[in-house]
């Protein structure tokens, strides 16, 4: 049984004030006095000073999402305790500036992921937060759908039909009846196939393919890489990218409702988590994300890592609205 989760009364009472003061500075409603207030708080002492920072660090990696729901939150959070008419910047403003600041981000990668980017918006195919999905394709062909992805189905005229993957995970199964080469678009680069079962998986950044059975081409930057059953490729934006061996059955355990973790820094495995719940776990101990973890977790428990970071790291857990979590 999973413990029960701390709540926010774990945070220390200075920690509690600065993340007050820090949400009204944001606000959009911030006077002189606020600023000046916030100041003063933070020379009291070397303590105020370092609370303050933990603030403001936990504000800009929570992202906007996960700031918005603080503010909207029903906690009596601190505040400054003034509130003189001096003068404060226009609502039109300070929201034309936060806009401009925040639109391209948004757009194109969500904060916190808890709404879809544009382009997900075009996709044919998308799975939520814990969804599996499987879709039958053409020439009895397959595609299993992990938890937040979003797929693409393009056409390739005499190339064939293909696939883009536009973010997440996918598992792909050609089927024996293919009479052209499936393609599957991953990032930069694109995967044909027949006879094959591969594993496909892109962030926005990197490219991973796993090839499970049979054997695939990857077509990337004027060059062609081969890869048989049990061999990974890994390929950014750039680079040449790199083979190696790998673990078909640690590659493919989502479709069994397991997560495999094999000496893997605590922070990797923070962010695979994340794809699986709502709201966002979010480590503010960098140390701590070096820590390796070798574990299972089923993916309707992988709460399960809040636990194992207490008793086993020291970590401590504080829970806030909307699933947002803190290990520090």
């Amino acid at each position: 049984m999973i413990a029960a989760l701390p709540n926010n009364d774990d945070l220390s009472a200075l920690q509690r004030e600065a993340l007050g003061r820090v949400r009204r500075l944001v606000s959009g409603e911030a006077t002189i006095a606020d600023v000046e207030d916030a100041k003063r708080w933070q020379a009291q002492s070397p303590k105020h000073a370092e609370a303050f920072a933990f603030a403001s660090r936990l504000w800009g990696q929570l992202g906007p999402a996960g700031q918005n729901v603080l503010m909207r939150s029903d906690e009596r959070l601190p505040v400054a305790a003034h509130r003189a008419t001096s003068y404060r910047p226009s609502r039109r403003l300070v929201i034309g500036g936060a806009l401009a600041a925040c639109a391209a981000y948004a757009v194109v990668r969500p904060p916190l992921q808890l709404w879809p980017s544009m382009s997900e918006f075009a996709a044919d195919y998308r799975t939520a937060v814990g969804e599996q999905r499987r879709v039958a394709l053409a020439d009895g062909a397959s595609m299993e759908l992990n938890t937040r992805t979003s797929v693409a189905l393009r056409t390739s005229g005499e190339a064939g039909n293909g696939i883009e993957l536009i973010d997440g995970e996918a598992l792909i199964d050609t089927g024996g009846d293919l009479s052209r080469p499936l393609i599957v678009i991953a990032g930069n680069g694109r995967v044909s196939a027949t006879g094959a079962r591969f594993n496909v998986r892109y962030d926005g950044a990197t490219s991973c393919i796993t090839c499970i059975a049979g054997e695939i081409d990857i077509h990337r930057l004027g060059a062609t890489e081969r890869l048989a059953a049990r061999q990974q490729y890994t390929y950014g934006a750039r680079g040449i990218g790199a083979a190696a061996a790998a673990d078909p059955v640690a590659a493919t355990a989502w479709q069994d409702g397991l997560l495999v973790f094999q000496r893997t820094p605590l922070a990797a495995v923070v962010d695979e988590i994340n794809r699986y719940r709502p709201g966002k776990i979010v480590l503010m101990n960098a140390r701590l994300g070096e820590r390796t973890v070798n574990a299972r977790f089923r993916v309707q428990n992988v709460d399960e890592i809040m636990t194992l970071a207490q008793q086993v790291f020291g970590a401590k857990v504080t829970s806030l609205p909307g699933g947002l979590v803190i290990l520090s």
